[in-house]
């Protein structure tokens, strides 16, 4: 079919539908309009829109329509090849320029084999998923700047500065690894958001322990319920909560409690099954609730004690210390006392010491040195004085 447009006639037409002929048609409104390719396919009318006059001319819509017409004779539908072709190229772009919720998935992913029971434990998602992505995770990687990480930081900066700075420290680890993918990131984005928001002067505060003179008073007052129990066993063990709170009578053996290495802190393949000498005291604890459960030690009702009902006990009894502070208690009655040395008080509480040389030759858990220590730090706790601490180191 014949041409019937030409440029000026198109620009001087009154508003309506002008035909061109073989489907292309412009329908005009004003000073724009817009391009319409008209055609059918297996018996299907069908409307593919070409862009917008005046930005296409009527030379570049002709081209279009040729082009699609080709596809048409072809036997393909063109909007349904149109429409594939854009979602090729979305895909192309998300994979060449991802967005930062996307590109943080993607090292989430990487990473979580390395991290604590895939990462629940150290929550390494949890700043990133309240602060983070809310605010920058649709945008592309590739335009995120230091001022879009800035104002996503801001409303905690100050006010929730430690989160702030765990935030911060995941959002560098992802422009990090994406830079390594090779992605369009630079990790200096995110340094350079700090200067933005500016110092802050955050005064840690430590977690609250119990003076350990105290200590014994404080073991005096527990009562016979599950929570002062397993209170009872926290300090005397010292383990931390998650290894308290799961405790089981199948890992006790000899006098020897094996803390399984998924409740131990430590980055994922570097920590070890831990074994915890059990004082005469600790045992008593484990043999007194033994006829009231079945392998976990700590669960009243077949579940294991929660961390929030060991803080309301001790609210509850106007202790200010908290359960994990027990450990700082030990901590301060061995620099106090000279109780044994710096290295078996380490061990006591599940420290790592030594340096990877060292500890690839020293690889004692000592365990008897460390049996003495929690017998002495048990006598103590139930206020019983008959043995000097100094005494243990053997000097």
């Amino acid at each position: 079919m014949k041409n019937k447009l030409k440029a000026i006639g198109v620009k001087h037409a009154a508003d309506g539908k002008l035909q061109d002929g073989d489907g292309l048609v412009l329908i005009k409104a004003g000073e724009s309009g817009k391009w319409i390719y008209r055609y059918s396919h297996l018996g299907r009318r069908r409307e593919m829109g070409l862009g917008r006059w005046p930005d296409i001319s009527l030379a570049d819509a002709r081209r279009s329509r040729d082009e699609w017409k080709a596809e048409l004779l072809a036997g393909r539908d063109p909007i349904t090849t149109r429409d594939a072709q854009r979602q090729a190229e979305i895909e192309r772009r998300e994979q060449a320029d991802p967005t930062f919720a996307d590109l943080t998935r993607t090292v989430f992913e990487a990473k979580q084999a390395g991290l604590r029971a895939g990462g629940e434990r150290g929550r390494w998602m949890s700043p990133l998923v309240t602060h983070i992505l809310p605010r920058i995770g649709n945008k592309r990687i590739s335009k995120l700047t230091r001022f879009d990480v800035a104002e996503a930081l801001r409303p905690i900066w100050r006010k929730k500065h430690p989160t702030a700075i765990k935030a911060y420290n995941r959002t560098r680890q992802v422009f990090t690894e994406g830079r390594f993918m090779g992605y369009d990131c630079d990790p200096f984005e995110v340094e350079a958001a700090t200067r933005i928001l500016g110092e802050v002067r955050h005064v840690s505060t430590p977690i609250r322990a119990t003076p350990w003179q105290e200590v014994p008073a404080l073991y005096a007052r527990f009562g016979d319920a599950f929570s002062d129990e397993c209170l009872r066993f926290m300090l005397l063990t010292l383990v931390r909560l998650d290894g308290c709170v799961g405790a089981r009578h199948s890992e006790i053996s000899d006098g020897i409690w094996t803390v399984p290495a998924e409740r131990i802190k430590g980055t994922e393949g570097t920590v070890r099954d831990f074994r915890v000498p059990l004082s005469a005291e600790a045992q008593a604890v484990v043999d007194r609730l033994k006829p009231f459960t079945e392998d976990l030690i700590f669960a009243p009702s077949g579940k294991a004690i929660s961390s929030n009902a060991l803080a309301y006990r001790l609210d509850h009894m106007n202790e200010p210390g908290r359960p994990h502070g027990f450990r700082t208690s030990f901590r301060t009655w061995v620099q106090d006392t000279d109780a044994c040395s710096w290295e078996v008080s380490e061990t006591v509480l599940g420290h790592t010491v030594g340096n990877k040389v060292e500890r690839s030759y020293a690889r004692s858990d000592l365990l008897e040195r460390r049996r003495t220590v929690m017998e002495a730090w048990a006598r103590h706790v139930t206020g019983q004085h008959s043995a000097s601490v100094v005494n243990l180191r053997g000097e």
